[in-house]
């Protein structure tokens, strides 16, 4: 049985269908014999709505303010989905990133994680649920919301596989893996299948947007395999791997 951490981006839940096919992905690597827990972003354009709803309001909102307001949109897109595992037969238990352990200073908008005690997350697969995480937030030391700042959800996804002790953090886009250039842009552009920490994180310094630096930092740090594959289909991805592990022992690369 390995232990699984999976992060899906605000595309792969942009709408309830596309929520209801995360589930049904979730579910498959549960019944391989997995235990599963699942951090998300918000729904497609959903923080750049509330961020713009703020600004009409005002020019210069409160810092907590706009932290306490940002905090919604993840916390939207965990619940839908836990319903819809749910709805699909299975069990699922959804956290805010304060309810699953982040602790973080108290830079609002660009706060760092200080620890991750995820008792309650580790309960729950314990008891053979789904643990479904609000990425992008934790909470500091006055009990205010926080919220990480660009990549902040895959920069949770990472910090909870390491405080959990996963097997491997996947990391579900909207591209099939990472590419020698924007797939979008650059049709020739190739699929890498391995790639090690130093030049993912170079990649990251020079534009690349499929990866937060910060998130690879984390993974570097601690060793953390991550798995970046497209939400919308089944294809290879790319295995960001530490030096001298063999990808193919990694779990799950169906």
């Amino acid at each position: 049985m390995a232990l699984i951490v999976q992060k899906y981006g605000g595309s792969s839940v942009a709408d309830t269908d596309s929520i209801k096919r995360v589930a049904k992905r979730i579910i498959e690597t549960k019944k391989k014999g997995n235990k599963v827990a699942v951090v998300v972003s918000a729904m497609g354009d959903t923080t750049d709505d509330l961020i713009d709803q703020a600004m009409s309001i005002d020019g210069n909102p409160p810092e907590r303010e706009m932290d306490m307001l940002m905090t919604a949109g993840e916390r939207i897109s965990m619940s839908l989905l836990a319903m819809a595992i749910h709805a699909a037969g299975s069990k699922a238990h959804s956290f805010t990133g304060q309810q699953a352990g982040f602790l973080t200073d108290a830079r609002y908008g660009a706060a760092h994680i200080k620890a991750v005690r995820p008792k309650r997350v580790e309960q729950v697969l314990d008891e053979g649920e789904v643990a479904i995480v609000a990425g992008f937030q934790g909470i500091n030391e006055d009990g205010d919301p926080t919220t990480l700042g660009r990549g902040g959800s895959d920069t949770s996804a990472v910090a909870l596989a390491v405080a959990l002790g996963a097997d491997i953090c996947e990391i579900y886009t909207d591209v099939d893996g990472i590419f020698t250039a924007d797939p979008r842009i650059v049709p020739t552009a190739r699929r890498i299948p391995f790639i090690d920490y130093d030049s993912i994180l170079e990649m990251a310094s020079c534009g690349s947007k499929v990866l937060a630096l910060r998130c690879v930092e984390y993974a570097q740090r601690f060793d953390m395999p991550l798995h970046v594959r497209s939400s919308f289909s089944h294809r290879p991805g790319t295995l960001v791997v530490p030096e001298g592990v063999d990808p193919r022992t990694l779990p799950n690369l169906d």
